[in-house]
């Protein structure tokens, strides 16, 4: 048999296919179990030694030309594809961008914006917790222990016990507030934050969701009295809601952590069957809105956070979010704040371009 004759041919086949698939069929051709060179190198094992010495090497090296021919084809197919590839796939960077942004900024992140630049304004900074607390910072730090009724009021998300630390078992935080006890503790005071944040309780409707968003304000300072959280309370709401008329309705109440507590009702008006914030309450067509909770700090919560209660007296409130921004962008069902619908998100979202600022208005859209 004449090896190199079959060499030659072999590889003037190889380097006239166009396509990697005739590639393939060559190789199976003739390196495949069934191939004619794997055929050759089977012969071997029925030759003498003489002949093996002989034929042999000619063979392995055929054998070894077809494999490199084959290798080194399908590398210039290869190649050859992508090229092709990338001709086709072009990329203009001289097109125009789009004419509007596709992203938008959610409704409550864009009042937590508007909280900040309003606290900020008045002396507050953010102050902010782990989600994840402990039953001392959540609930006993605030005068709520284990035998507490007030405990009732929170369906809380527990972890396992065996998750449990010195400070007892862990959880899903109910509120912001566990933030008042570790601020008190690593700052001292005075003190004045706001914590906004992510709060879970388990409740699901049109108006509660598993996980919902709250900010927590907190005054410790000297001579601090109920006057002090009416007047900053006042202050807030007008800016944030940008009305002048804003009324207040402060109804006494209980909370644990607060003593005196109490609700805080806001004024409004019925227009064309929808609540409009502003104006007296009291008035034909108007009504009140329970808005929010706060109360003078519980001397116990201020012992808890490391301060003299004799010499430290503060005020707290906290109000949710999610709330506020329906209150003041006019949607009615909170479970859509969490559905990702585009569509709503469109509609109802803010631009990246429209930060918060009070001399241009908290809430202006562009």
């Amino acid at each position: 048999m004449d090896y190199a004759e079959t060499r030659e041919e072999a590889l003037a086949r190889i380097a006239g296919t166009q396509d990697l698939g005739a590639l393939e069929t060559l190789r199976v051709e003739f390196l495949g179990k069934a191939g004619s060179i794997s055929g050759l190198l089977k012969t071997l094992g029925s030759m003498s030694a003489e002949d093996r010495q002989t034929v042999g090497p000619q063979i392995h090296a055929l054998r070894e030309s077809v494999s490199d021919a084959l290798t080194a084809r399908k590398a210039a197919l290869e190649s050859a594809a992508m090229d092709a590839q990338l001709a086709r796939e072009t990329l203009d960077l001289s097109l125009p961008a789009p004419e509007a942004v596709r992203g938008t900024i959610h409704p409550v992140s864009q009042v937590m914006d508007e909280l900040a630049e309003i606290f900020a304004d008045l002396g507050f900074a953010v102050a902010t917790g782990p989600e994840i607390e402990d039953d001392w910072h959540n609930f006993t730090a605030l005068n709520i222990p284990e035998s507490h009724p007030a405990r009732a009021m929170h369906d809380t998300f527990y972890f396992p016990d065996a998750m449990a630390t010195d400070a007892g078992k862990m959880l899903l935080r109910t509120h912001t507030s566990p933030v008042q006890i570790r601020a008190m503790i690593a700052d001292g005071a005075p003190i004045r934050i706001i914590a906004p944040g992510r709060v879970y309780r388990s409740d699901s409707d049109a108006t509660h969701t598993p996980m919902f968003h709250q900010v927590e304000g907190l005054v410790i300072d000297k001579g601090i009295h109920l006057g002090h959280l009416k007047w900053t309370l006042e202050t807030f709401l007008k800016a944030f809601f940008e009305r002048e008329d804003i009324v207040l309705r402060l109804r006494p109440s209980y909370f644990p952590f607060t003593e005196p507590s109490v609700e805080v009702d806001v004024g409004f008006a019925l227009l064309n069957g929808k609540r409009v914030l502003g104006g007296s309450g009291d008035a034909p067509g108007h009504g009140w809105m329970e808005l929010l909770g706060s109360g003078m700090v519980n001397r116990k919560v201020i012992a808890a956070g490391g301060l003299d209660p004799n010499e430290w007296q503060g005020f707290a409130f906290g109000v949710g979010v999610d709330r506020l921004a329906m209150l003041k962008y006019g949607m009615d069902d909170l479970r859509a704040f969490f559905d990702g619908d585009v569509r709503w998100l469109q509609h109802y979202g803010f631009s990246p371009l429209d930060v918060p600022t009070l001399s241009a208005g908290v809430g202006v859209r562009p």
